[in-house]
């Protein structure tokens, strides 16, 4: 089975949403640990990246011992999710990373006015269906 680690802000209602976006959409022969930055999983493992990564404050994607932020994050999930969203990974990785990048900044800045912030947090119990 391939599995990976992504680590969300479980403070963010945008965060929360497209966890529960994932995991039913996941392949079956695929899997995603989902974690919080704020857990004591999350922070070990982001203890253990470059200090650039660690300073990100961002979604990191980790898979086989290597780890991906921003939008390469984001977009590696298309890999792991049932085969008519995996089609779509070309398609987004064909975009420059500074373009990528920079709407995810935007998004980013302002996912806490968009989407309200989850009374609690779903991330943690995705790991237990």
């Amino acid at each position: 089975m391939d599995e990976a680690t992504l680590i969300l802000d479980g403070d963010c209602g945008l965060c929360n949403r497209a966890a529960m976006f994932l995991k039913p959409r996941l392949s079956k022969n695929k899997k995603i640990i989902f974690l919080t930055n704020e857990s004591k999983e999350g922070e070990e493992i982001i203890k253990k990246l470059s200090s650039k990564k660690r300073e990100a404050d961002t979604v990191y994607f980790i898979r086989n011992g290597k780890s991906h932020i921003r939008s390469a994050a984001a977009i590696r999930c298309l890999l792991f999710m049932k085969w008519h969203y995996r089609v779509l990974y070309p398609f987004c990785w064909i975009i420059p990373s500074p373009i990528r990048d920079l709407a995810y900044s935007i998004i980013s800045k302002n996912r806490h006015r968009i989407f309200t912030e989850p009374e609690t947090c779903l991330i943690p119990s995705l790991n237990d269906y």
